[in-house]
Order: C-alpha cells, then sequence, then structure tokens
C-alpha cells in the first residue's frame, strides 16, 4: 500500500493535464480568448423617413446563455458545456440590443432609437428574448445556433401589437471556440436581417392604425 499514491499520481497525471488544457472539445489553444459577437450586415439602405417619432428596445435572456459571459456549446440535445478558456467580451443580453439598436440607427426606423430606462419617451417598445445561443457540435464542426422572440408593444394602451420567433443556423468553420463566436455572429446577422422588415410592417400597420 506504501506505493499506492505514487501509483494514483501516476495514473491520474494524463487525465489531470488534459483537464487544465481542455476547453470542452479539446480543439482550442489554452491561452484565454475574449470574443466579440457582432453584426456582420453591411450598411443599411436608410429610409426617407422614420416610421414613429421614438422606439425603445427591451432585451429579456429567456435562455440562461445570454445572460452570461460564458460561450456555451452542445455535444446532443438538452446538454450544454461552456468553453474553458474563451468567453464573449460583453454578455449577450447587453451586447445583442446595442447591435439591434444601431441596425434600427441605420436603417432609420425611427426618430430615436434608445434602451429602456434611458430618458427618451417613446410609444412604442420592442423587447426580445434570446431564446438561445450556442455551438451545435452534435455533428463536429458544428453550427453556431440563434434564436430570438421579438414583441411588438403599444405603450399608451399597454398592448402587444405582434409576437415572433427568429432563428437562424450558421455553420461554424472548426470545433473550436474562435469559429463558434463566427457562426453565431453570422447567424444573429441573418436574424437580424429578418426580423427588421417584420418590425418596419408591423410598426408602420400599428402606427397607422393609432389613433392620433
Amino acid at each position: 500500500m506504501k506505493g499506492w499514491p505514487a501509483r494514483l499520481a501516476t495514473a491520474l497525471a494524463p487525465l489531470l493535464l488534459a483537464g487544465c488544457v481542455s476547453v470542452g472539445i479539446g480543439s482550442d489553444a489554452p491561452a484565454h480568448s475574449h470574443l466579440l459577437l457582432h453584426d456582420a450586415t453591411a450598411p443599411a439602405q436608410r429610409r426617407a423617413e422614420p416610421l414613429v417619432a421614438a422606439l425603445l428596445i427591451q432585451a429579456q435572456p429567456a435562455d440562461a446563455a445570454g445572460d452570461t459571459a460564458s460561450i456555451a456549446y452542445s455535444p446532443r440535445p438538452n446538454t450544454f458545456a461552456d468553453y474553458q478558456f474563451a468567453q464573449w467580451t460583453e454578455r449577450p443580453v447587453r451586447r445583442l440590443p446595442r447591435l439591434l439598436q444601431q441596425r434600427l440607427e441605420a436603417r432609420g426606423v425611427a426618430g430615436a432609437v434608445a434602451m429602456l430606462g434611458e430618458p427618451v419617451r417613446a410609444d412604442w417598445l420592442l423587447s426580445v428574448a434570446i431564446d438561445t445561443l450556442h455551438h451545435d457540435i452534435s455533428l463536429p464542426p458544428g453550427q453556431g445556433r440563434v434564436a430570438l422572440t421579438a414583441e411588438l408593444f403599444d405603450r399608451r394602451s399597454r398592448t402587444r401589437i405582434a409576437r415572433r420567433q427568429f432563428e437562424a443556423d450558421v455553420p461554424a468553420a472548426s470545433a473550436d471556440a474562435p469559429a463558434a463566436a463566427a457562426a453565431m455572429s453570422q447567424a444573429l446577422t441573418q436574424v437580424f436581417d429578418r426580423l427588421l422588415p417584420w418590425l418596419e410592417t408591423e410598426l408602420q400597420q400599428a402606427a397607422t392604425a393609432a389613433p392620433k
């Protein structure tokens, strides 16, 4: 029994070393990376005039991955883990609405686009819930998956005007965190591409029908 601790340490050494450098899939370098979720769209063609005077945005992390800096991956359905040596520079629940705000401002959807809580008076509120944001590696190298639920509210009557979910999957170039972040950014771009015309249609119809 005297040599048992030494034999155990020898047997566990490869496993401990692997755990030190693992990022969940094993394809990342151990150096810690901070990755940026971004909107990869080209500059939008600006509307001739805004649809409404002001629009507020509220983000809600329906999925836990949206309210953390960790970058999640899924090796099989309903199973998730986080990359060990990589994380978002900013939590998606904060980053995503800012990206959407920039997209809406560039398009000129409203005279002012602000976040809920900022000193801007607006009759219209766009609520965006992050339903899915992860790297699906069930079939490596996997794909970046993003799903959002958007709801448009009339704040004067406190009624919901419209609701719709938008989702996109984009293949990842490799099974690692940087490729996952790039794929999720592309998927987010596609989601915004679909969300914007829906919002413009619903907002125009609601604003036209609203009492003056």
